[in-house]
């Protein structure tokens, strides 16, 4: 009796059929169904909070435009020497004295290196938060959890920086501001491109970057009716991620991927078994999903490397943080420098933004023929030529500045193509850093990335601030370093249609039998 069970029960498992996630979504769920489209357009609708959050300082720590007299002492002294030379109480802000920051706690004249400081300190919290979030979402929370965290966070020190006092509080706020926003863009970005087939992972991530520049296209419209008062509009921006996260995020499912390696393969299946019936599809009733590495699901978490231990994969995220300094620098530096381009804030934002529609195009379309490896660097590249170009534009327009108000169109057209291109190089490098790393690490390995983007960001704003004094040198400094973080990113290998590794060990052992199966592989390794 006994026999004839256990003959039963080896019968049954001889008969599962083992699949790795990888291989389940290819043949059974689809490369991309239904499913994966609804929940990656819901996890992506989260990259609008972290673009208004990250870029409202645009608008509110602006310095504003227009002044006017209030006494005959300001009409006497102020002609053409602006407010600095005034005495305080004999002139006034048009817009009024609560339209910015700037306007507001008088960041002006010798005090107008404070005003770099809340943005500065913002970005340095996404630093910090970044390293945080990751290993939150790889080790103990979850992609999912990790979002709802972040978003809750988000609106809440977005509504409390509106009741800044003063400056030092506001600054500290903005740093605990950039904290809490840090997990959102990583874990949504990773959430989208693990649910679906190699084939459409480039494009896929992609969708986050265009609702990234749907809430840049948004600020202007948040910023311009609650243009008499900067409290209001972080008081607007702090209702739509908890918004999100009580009404949108609890029909998202949690990464099967992430799932299956912390153990929990079961519910990897439920998910899978999910998407393939909104695709009209069934998964195989004896499916086993393949334990990464070849090990059981209780040794699986025991046996995880770690990224810095691990020699090919340190060295792989080093130049990634390396390239993607520079990359963060220009692209938050050119955004944040549109004040200094002496054209009408409202406009100048708005182009930027609308500049992001295209790059997101370009790059969705290009993803899907190109290497990784070509399409950043060049991208790169070419905002480094542009805002080298710019420099030309930028000491006419300075010699102008003194005579009439208005900017140079063709700097600004050429700032454009700089930006289109800077902001294709920050979509692709987000892409290849996915699809760069296995599973157990993946999500670090993005906030590792967007350490190193922040760290780049953090210093742009000092940079924004020199560039009122001499314009040529800020495009200097952004096209030297569009120029090294190409070069850098030559020395990644290409990961154009290969598969997404679930550990650091199966990566490692396949990527060392390509290199065997081809003399021409030897640098795809990384080492």
């Amino acid at each position: 009796m006994e026999d004839g069970a256990e003959e039963q029960l080896f019968h049954e498992e001889s008969c599962q059929v083992e699949m790795t996630v990888e291989e389940v979504i290819e043949r059974h769920v689809g490369s991309l169904g239904l499913s994966q489209l609804v929940q990656v357009v819901l996890v992506s609708l989260a990259w609008m909070f972290d673009s208004q959050n990250t870029l409202v300082t645009i608008f509110t720590d602006a310095q504003p435009s227009e002044w006017r007299c209030k006494a005959e002492a300001c009409s006497d002294g102020g002609g053409g020497g602006g407010v600095c030379g005034l005495l305080p109480g004999t002139w006034e802000w048009v817009a009024g004295h609560g339209s910015t920051t700037i306007a507001e706690w008088g960041l002006i004249c010798n005090h107008k290196f404070l005003a770099a400081i809340p943005t500065s300190l913002f970005f340095l919290g996404s630093l910090l938060g970044s390293g945080v979030s990751g290993r939150l979402a790889d080790a103990y929370l979850g992609r999912k959890k990790t979002v709802v965290i972040s978003c809750i966070l988000t609106s809440a020190t977005a509504f409390l920086t509106s009741l800044s006092p003063n400056l030092c509080i506001y600054a500290l706020l903005r740093f605990a501001n950039g904290f809490a926003r840090s997990g959102i863009g990583i874990c949504c970005l990773v959430l989208s491109t693990e649910v679906v087939g190699r084939k459409w992972r480039g494009q896929v991530g992609q969708y986050g970057f265009f609702f990234f520049t749907t809430g840049f296209l948004s600020l202007p419209l948040i910023a311009y009716p609650s243009r008499s008062s900067w409290r209001n509009v972080y008081r607007i921006i702090s209702l739509f991620p908890v918004s999100y996260s009580l009404l949108i995020l609890p029909f998202v499912s949690e990464s099967p991927r992430w799932l299956l390696v912390r153990g929990r393969g079961q519910e990897a299946v439920d998910v899978l078994n999910k998407f393939a019936r909104l695709n009209g599809k069934k998964l195989p009733q004896n499916l086993r999903l393949a334990n990464p590495g070849g090990v059981d699901e209780g040794e699986a978490i025991k046996r995880k490397k770690s990224l810095w231990s691990t020699g090919w994969a340190a060295k792989r995220m080093v130049m990634v943080m390396l390239a993607g300094f520079g990359v963060g620098f220009v692209y938050y530096g050119v955004q944040l420098n549109v004040e200094n381009l002496s054209f009408n804030l409202y406009l100048t934002v708005t182009i930027n933004a609308i500049m992001e529609i295209p790059a997101v195009l370009i790059g969705s379309v290009l993803l899907s023929f190109t290497n990784r490896r070509l399409l950043f660097s060049s991208s790169i590249c070419l905002a480094g030529v542009a805002c080298i170009v710019c420099i030309f534009f930028s000491e006419a327009g300075g010699r102008r500045r003194r005579e009439e108000s208005r900017g140079s169109w063709p700097q600004l057209s050429i700032e454009a193509i700089g930006f289109m291109a800077a902001s294709t190089a920050f979509d692709v490098l987000y892409i290849y850093c996915v699809e760069l790393f296995p599973t157990n690490v993946r999500n670090f390995a993005v906030s590792m990335l967007r350490q190193s983007l922040m760290l780049g960001a953090s210093i742009a704003p000092l940079l924004v601030v020199v560039g009122r004094l001499s314009p040529a040198l800020s495009f200097l400094i952004f096209g030297i370093l569009s120029m090294v973080s190409g070069l850098l990113g030559m020395s990644l290998p290409e990961t154009k249609n290969a598969p997404l590794y679930e550990t650091l060990e199966q990566q490692e052992e396949e990527e060392k039998l390509t290199c065997l199966a081809s003399d021409d592989s030897g640098l795809e390794l990384g080492k």
